[in-house]
């Protein structure tokens, strides 16, 4: 897929039942500490953003070395490479692909030599909208697709400029979603998105400085929270201190899934902490939709604390009824025809004393294609239930993200094409309530205008070109149902740049 824009249908996996998360990054300069353990244990908090792949780059003042592969963190690393990879400062990522296929050359930390002898090793988390426009401006050498080895490619070519400097010259460039942690052989480099659409945080150590995807990513390696990266914001570490430079214009969209699904829930995401969003969003599932029932269980674990709010609310007990195995992640063992026709269950499987008899509320975080939800109320019936009544903890999602979520695209969205009663319908339920989009926001604490909410009402924060893979998929799933005194699609103004369309509009006119 030349330049690397969108998702095509053909990549997606139709078995996968749900949301992907977006990748984690980590970055730590800290002269006297073991930064490739620092970031081992730092990606491996972030392990639930990404499990395709996991790397990191570290050095030690004379050279950039890079170590990655496939799989899971504690796969990649054994105690041995960590220890070979000493340094001073280190970055780490680990992937779940949004653009580029699943293969070792599109694992990240990218590194490239620059054109004043350093070198530059990048990880990135989110989703550009514009690579084929930055495609045509630099080929990349070992033909990987992603927009990371884009960025890194630009970052090297620039002549006769640091890397800092160099920064601020290609981060304007881009649109899109990143969160970038990057360095060189002696400084640690972050950067947001003008939008901030994926989160990023500064941390600090004892002896150094840390960056990360989320807070829990610090908490687990000991290190305080200072504040978030800014939107627009780049910041350089090393042995001056800390400096920052401001590239564009903040205009705060943070992703709203992520209070939804994507962070851990002892993250804090604009001062909020996720867990207690989760619990008021279950509260305001209760108020929204009510219903007499023996027992409200969650799917575990991202349903877990709505579940918990909704049984506090409604003054419903509170139990488990499905147990998920733990060790279940990624796996590059196929399962057997026998195995495969179990489906969901090698993930979840219902604790039968505890729903046999019993009128049930399970609560979800989202509803994607529909697959998961129909397997678990046919499993929860098959135990003994006698009715299923099924709460989620999101409104219906009804667009594709372009910003680093993988979600289907929008003709597989379930919501896509049925209403809720549809859609309560195909997956079995004795009814289906979503928190409302005003819930789910007021639960956040966050201004509804600080929001990216593009995956729930289509209002895409960021312009897509509608001439690459991207905004065909947006232009395709737009009806075109043309009332009194609008106008058609193609009269839209051209407001986001030469040859995009701001899909807000695009929004509003289907």
């Amino acid at each position: 897929m030349p330049g690397g824009d969108g998702r095509l249908t053909h990549e997606l996996d139709p078995a996968r039942p749900g949301p992907a998360d977006s990748c984690g990054v980590f970055g730590v300069w800290a002269p006297g500490e073991q930064v490739a353990k620092l970031t081992y244990f730092g990606l491996y908090a972030l392990q639930h953003r990404g499990q395709e792949a996991a790397g990191m780059a570290v050095s030690d003042g004379s050279g950039v070395v890079v170590y990655k592969d496939l799989g899971l963190v504690a796969q990649v690393f054994d105690e041995p490479t960590l220890s070979s990879l000493r340094g001073h400062v280190a970055i780490g990522h680990a992937r779940y692909s949004t653009t580029g296929g699943s293969t070792w050359e599109n694992a990240q930390p990218t590194i490239k030599a620059t054109t004043t002898g350093t070198t530059i090793a990048l990880a990135h988390n989110g989703n550009l909208v514009n690579t084929g426009e930055l495609a045509t401006r630099v080929a990349a050498e070992d033909g990987s697709t992603n927009d990371t080895t884009l960025v890194t490619e630009m970052l090297a070519a620039l002549p006769d400029l640091s890397v800092e400097a160099a920064a601020l010259v290609v981060l304007p460039q881009l649109r899109g979603a990143y969160s970038f942690v990057f360095m060189d052989e002696n400084t640690l480099y972050a950067a947001r998105d003008p939008h901030g659409v994926r989160p990023l945080v500064l941390g600090r150590l004892d002896r150094g400085w840390v960056v990360a995807s989320e807070t829990a990513a610090l908490d687990i390696i000991g290190a305080s929270v200072v504040r978030e990266i800014e939107p627009g914001e780049l910041i350089a570490i090393d042995e001056d201190g800390l400096r920052s430079n401001r590239f564009a214009v903040p205009d705060p969209k943070g992703c709203l899934f992520e209070y939804v699904y994507l962070a851990r829930p002892d993250t804090t995401i604009s001062g909020r902490n996720v867990y207690g969003a989760r619990v008021a969003i279950g509260r305001r599932l209760a108020v929204e939709h009510p219903v007499e029932a023996d027992l409200v269980i969650p799917v575990p674990e991202s349903g877990t604390p709505a579940a918990i709010g909704y049984a506090a609310e409604a003054g419903i007990p509170y139990g488990q009824g499905l147990v998920k195995n733990a060790y279940v992640g990624r796996t590059f063992i196929q399962p057997s025809q026998t195995i495969r026709q179990l489906g969901i269950r090698l993930k979840l499987n219902p604790l039968r004393d505890n729903v046999r008899g019993k009128r049930l509320v399970v609560v979800d975080d989202s509803i994607v294609r529909g697959n998961t939800q129909r397997a678990i109320v046919r499993m929860l019936r098959e135990a003994g239930a006698v009715q299923v009544h099924v709460r989620i903890s999101s409104p219906p999602v009804v667009w594709p993200c372009f910003y680093g979520i993988d979600f289907a695209t929008r003709a597989e969205l379930i919501a896509g094409g049925l209403d809720n009663e549809g859609i309560r319908h195909a997956i079995g339920a004795d009814t289906l309530g979503y928190v409302s989009l005003a819930g789910l926001i007021a639960a956040t604490e966050q201004p509804r205008s600080r929001l990216c909410r593009a995956c729930f009402d289509g209002e895409y924060p960021i312009g897509l070109p509608t001439d690459t893979m991207i905004g065909k998929h947006v232009l395709e799933g737009v009806a075109r149902r043309v009332g009194p005194g609008e106008r058609d699609l193609a009269d839209l103004p051209d407001e986001a740049g030469r040859g995009t369309v701001p899909v807000d509009a695009l929004a509003r006119s289907s």
